[in-house]
């Protein structure tokens, strides 16, 4: 089951994706015989996550997805073209947005580094703040202060749906409310006030400030229940710039998994719904080759069971 966040004719909805047409929620209920009762509910949601493993309408949306299946063509009056409505991102503010940094081994090799063992390491998290944030094939910005070196990465997206700390790895997923693709927008050479005097540390890459410009965080197309995509760990993720494969790997090559990942972050912070993690991108990425996006660039982040994430390149 696929949900997504939609704008129609200025009105934010929710409804099941299909990747070109979208059935309201709404309309659904009220259609179906085991929750028409309960139709009002629907037609008040103002959060995916009420649609999602543990969402109060949780189980609800999951009996009208199956009677939608049993029942083709019971909406067809109602079904909306992708093309006539604005899809927005499956959470439109996550409390907390966390971001791995190395979890494929190929990626770490072929940036120069040498990739451990998961016994060896730990999991190397940074943040967006909500400025990065960013919708399904809107424009991204590339920032005039540092346009040349600007990257991308897809990534598998967890939403988080029960509030959690302290969790055991072999638990983790039972606190998953769906996954989503990831966008990781970088700028890998962003250097502040570069005139200034060189310190040793200025050939690290930045994981903040590289990060951090206005839209580099885009996300969806739609988030795919977690009672849908049980196993995690064997997702396609591929990513094209203009027609060109750049990436195609599987979430197996994780160093750290998902379940791992929600263990890791949970030991220090508590996790809430809502709050994104993204964990990592697979090899591929611009800085390899010295392909950079430019202006005019179309990015298509893709996992299989999800989506395809698509956005355009801009000046700012």
């Amino acid at each position: 089951m696929r949900l997504v966040r939609y704008a129609y004719k200025d009105e934010v909805s929710y409804g099941f994706f299909d990747d070109d047409v979208i059935v309201p929620v709404a309309t659904a209920a009220a259609h179906c015989p085991i929750t028409s009762a309960r139709a009002a509910d629907f037609a008040a949601v103002n959060s995916l996550l009420s649609l999602l493993p543990h969402g109060e309408l949780a189980h609800d949306t999951e009996q009208i997805f199956g009677w939608l299946q049993a029942n083709p063509g019971a909406c067809d009056k109602e079904i909306l073209s992708v093309a006539d409505v604005r899809l927005l991102r499956p959470v439109e503010t996550p409390n907390k947005m966390f971001c791995l940094a190395g979890n494929y081994a190929a990626h770490i090799q072929e940036g120069g580094g040498e990739a451990p063992e998961r016994a060896e390491t730990f999991p190397y998290v940074f943040m967006k703040p909500s400025s990065t944030f960013n919708d399904p094939n809107a424009s991204i910005p590339i920032p005039s202060v540092s346009p040349d070196h600007i990257d991308y990465e897809c990534e598998l997206g967890v939403i988080i749906g029960r509030r959690c700390k302290h969790v055991a790895e072999s638990d983790a997923l039972d606190y998953v409310a769906g996954y989503t693709v990831v966008n990781d927008i970088s700028d890998r050479k962003y250097k502040p006030f570069p005139d200034r005097k060189p310190r040793p540390k200025d050939a690290f890459f930045d994981w903040l400030h590289g990060k951090w410009h206005d839209g580099f965080c885009p996300m969806g197309p739609c988030a795919t229940s977690a009672h849908t995509i049980t196993n995690p760990k064997s997702l396609t993720l591929t990513q094209h710039i203009n027609g060109e494969a750049r990436q195609n790997a599987s979430t197996s090559q994780m160093i750290f998994p998902v379940a791992a990942i929600i263990e890791f972050i949970s030991q220090s912070v508590t996790l809430t719904p809502g709050d994104v993690i993204a964990t990592g991108t697979p090899e591929g990425v611009g800085a390899t080759t010295e392909k950079y996006l430019r202006p005019g660039d179309t990015l298509e982040a893709a996992i299989t069971g999800i989506g395809v994430l698509r956005n355009t390149m801009t000046s700012e």
